[in-house]
């Protein structure tokens, strides 16, 4: 039995891990000059459509804030970029086929053979677009993207939005701006 502990906490380890993976990615508009835009506000038409909680869109709008204000800019009623968000939701469900064989798994061959059974996990796996505008030209310049599970917890909703947010958001200034 001791041996089989570290490979116990070892495999919850990776389980956790893996649930708690943002898969990031972003695209930009090549002729933008991202050195250019300082300040920010957030685009409330863009933001209205996304059909989530206003809580949540309250978390959301929280943590990109922060991150914005964390990389300089400066929130303003005459912004040169505005903030909008998108949303997507989709439920996974996995469905195990079980069988075991030991002592006690009461099955057609009594107390000593295997025993059937399906597991069924589900779990909900969100989407979040952040959207920068230019507000002058009312064109998208970057947008950035995370996929990732989401906590159902209240306690841990903005924490998770956080991380979410924090991982889309380093990918802004795009690398090859980021340089210059």
């Amino acid at each position: 039995m001791k041996k089989l502990k570290p490979f116990i906490l070892l495999a919850v380890v990776v389980l956790l891990s893996a649930c708690s993976t943002v898969r990031v990615s972003s695209d930009y508009d090549q002729s933008a000059n991202f050195n250019e835009y300082k300040t920010f506000a957030f685009f409330k038409p863009g933001i209205d459509k996304a059909e989530i909680s206003d809580l949540d869109k309250k978390r959301i709008l929280r943590a990109i804030e922060d991150n914005m204000l964390a990389k300089g800019f400066v929130k303003s009623d005459n912004p040169a970029m505005l903030v909008s968000i998108f949303t997507t939701a989709q439920q996974r469900v996995d469905v195990y086929n079980n069988f075991g064989w030991g002592w006690g798994a009461w099955g057609p061959w009594g107390p000593f053979g295997g025993g059937f059974g399906n597991t069924v996990s589900r779990t909900t796996e969100g989407t979040l677009y952040i959207d920068l505008i230019d507000a002058t030209k009312k064109e998208l310049v970057w947008q950035g993207q995370g996929t990732g599970y989401l906590a159902r917890d209240v306690e841990r909703k903005q924490e998770r939005i956080n991380e979410i947010v924090g991982e889309i958001m380093q990918e802004y200034p795009p690398k090859k701006m980021a340089s210059n």
